[in-house]
């Protein structure tokens, strides 16, 4: 799958932050996807299985085949998902039989070459199939109270993912990846988070476990990297906290695209 290392790291941290951000989210990014019964759905980077939950609650009858290159996380998703879905340990360019529609969900973005992934992801799928692909854009991120810190902190994260290979940036460019890799009829728009004070689930689902906890995990690459010293980490994680204290505001925007074959 021509894939970078993964920054976030596999460990135990990381598996909760990935479930809570799904179940936080749900709504929010799996709004308008629903497969027809008996059609067969390919998803692409399922990790831990998070993003698959949602997938088969809604669309019950279709036929879910979801691969990763990562066994743990693989078995982890097939302790927590119905044994309707057929789990598979493969890269991406291991797939050769057709799909009618195909899901993408945070994984362009951990991708040295996202067009020839989805190229070759358009060739899977059947003459009318779709196409959904989901990434965010950590450029999206601003809140209040601001901070020279906070901003900081996400930068070592975009700077070690794009040294990786990847783009934490990648969301602004779903739209043309789409576009040139040969699909039609592309539409993308924002599914935006905002979150304070009147909103408690997202500070807590989204600011604390999902954004913030995502930042802290890289703490120690970021430092071994020279990003960062330690007193600049602690008071750019200080200064991100501090936004979902009381008074404080959070925003941040994923990027939904649909396309067809």
């Amino acid at each position: 799958m021509t894939a970078t290392d993964y920054v976030h790291g596999y460990g135990p941290a990381e598996i909760r932050r990935l479930s809570d951000q799904a179940e936080t989210l749900a709504s929010l990014l799996h709004a308008g996807t629903a497969y027809p019964p008996g059609s067969r759905v390919l998803e692409v980077g399922c990790g831990v299985g998070a993003q698959t939950v949602h997938l088969v609650r809604g669309s019950p009858g279709a036929h879910l085949t979801s691969i990763d290159v990562d066994e743990s996380s693989l078995a982890l998703a097939r302790a927590r998902v119905p044994e309707t879905v057929e789990f598979r340990h493969a890269n991406l360019f291991d797939i050769t039989e057709e799909f009618d529609h195909v899901f993408v969900c945070f994984v362009l973005e951990h991708l040295r070459d996202p067009h020839a992934a989805l190229t070759y992801l358009r060739g899977l799928l059947r003459p009318g199939g779709t196409i959904t692909v989901i990434e965010g854009d950590h450029g999206s991120a601003f809140f209040h109270p601001d901070h020279p810190a906070a901003h900081k902190v996400i930068d070592c994260l975009v700077t070690l993912q794009r040294r990786a290979g990847g783009d934490a940036l990648i969301g602004r460019r779903v739209e043309p990846l789409l576009t040139a890799a040969g699909f039609r009829e592309v539409r993308t728009r924002p599914r935006t988070v905002y979150a304070d004070r009147t909103r408690p689930d997202l500070v807590a689902g989204f600011t604390r476990d999902t954004f913030t906890a995502m930042v802290a995990g890289v703490r120690e690459e970021a430092l071994a990297a020279g990003l960062a010293t330690q007193s600049e980490w602690r008071q750019g994680i200080d200064a991100l906290n501090r936004t979902a204290d009381e008074g404080g505001t959070f925003h941040y925007a994923f990027f939904k695209g649909t396309a067809t074959r």
